[in-house]
């Protein structure tokens, strides 16, 4: 599978790292791409450490296992450092984008001697000056996308913003402040 792409998201429950990853996924396969998108689910409750995976590809994937050697990690919960070995099997070649107010010289002693690309997100400003709320999935969703090109900029937010116009229909608000939160951290990521 040399043209495939594999990802491993980090989160908590409740904040979206299942939903980006999936949103993740039904846009790649709207841009002709071959895709898997699930999670992994320890205890299930709010604030639960999980674990959400992707696969991006131009050919038919046929592994359906989880990702343990990923060519990307996002982090979306800072705090998951101090517990959770969020580089194990990272690709050095690759990267990893964590959510936080930190620099990259901060954060790396926390990454268990990853040697790979550092990049860093705050997605809490982002998504409450463009949300009102924290929900840091979709901005992290637009920095995994800009730091791997997984797909060209133009497709992606193409498709995000016929995502977000279906999903939330009836809420026009939630789908401007959800694309001013993809633009600006697409532009931000660190």
């Amino acid at each position: 599978m040399k043209n495939t792409v594999e990802i491993r998201w980090h989160g908590r429950g409740g904040q979206g790292a299942k939903s980006a990853a999936l949103m993740l996924a039904d846009a790649a396969f709207m841009t002709g791409k071959h895709v898997q998108g699930f999670p992994e689910y320890g205890p299930e409750r709010m604030g639960a450490p999980i674990t959400a995976y992707n696969r991006i590809s131009d050919d038919p994937i046929r592994v359906h296992s989880n990702i343990y050697d990923p060519d990307y990690v996002v982090v979306v919960d800072e705090t998951l450092l101090e517990s959770v070995d969020v580089t194990a099997g990272l690709n050095p070649d690759g990267a990893i984008i964590i959510n936080t107010t930190k620099s990259v010289d901060e954060v790396r002693p926390h990454l268990n001697g990853y040697s790979g690309g550092v990049h860093t997100l705050d997605a809490r400003e982002i998504s409450e000056k463009c949300l009102g709320k924290y929900f840091p999935n979709s901005p992290m969703l637009a920095a995994i996308v800009a730091i791997s090109g997984v797909m060209s900029k133009e497709d992606f937010f193409r498709e995000m913003e016929g995502s977000y116009r279906h999903k939330f229909a009836k809420k026009p608000e939630v789908v401007e402040g959800n694309l001013k939160a993809l633009h600006m951290a697409y532009e931000e990521v660190k």
